[in-house]
């Protein structure tokens, strides 16, 4: 996926996920805008048990909900696959910026 997207689009589709499920007023991923959102992602089977889980995993700073940086690195860190296309990405633009400055 990050191979098919790039750097930029891969952000891209993580932001625009974080938009899709986030509380637009709190500008954040609730417990209760996840339940909201779903089924956009084929998980309205979920019980509030497992969704408050969800959170929970992905809650770095312990206030309880998603800030966009820890929804992003709860997908990279429930996707494996992901994370060493990523990796593979980064080097491979740290190489083209070293190139370019002359190392």
């Amino acid at each position: 996926m990050a191979e098919k997207l790039g750097g930029e689009g891969l952000i891209r589709e993580l932001c625009n996920g974080f938009n899709l499920l986030m509380d637009t007023d709190k500008e954040v991923i609730t417990m209760e805008s996840l339940k909201r959102n779903a089924a956009m992602l084929g998980l309205q089977d979920l019980s509030d048990d497992e969704l408050v889980s969800m959170v929970r995993e992905g809650d770095l700073d312990g206030d309880g909900v998603l800030n966009e940086m820890e929804f992003c690195v709860l997908m990279f860190r429930l996707s494996p696959g992901l994370m060493e296309e990523s990796q593979l990405l980064l080097e491979e633009i740290l190489e083209d910026e070293l190139k370019t400055v002359g190392f």
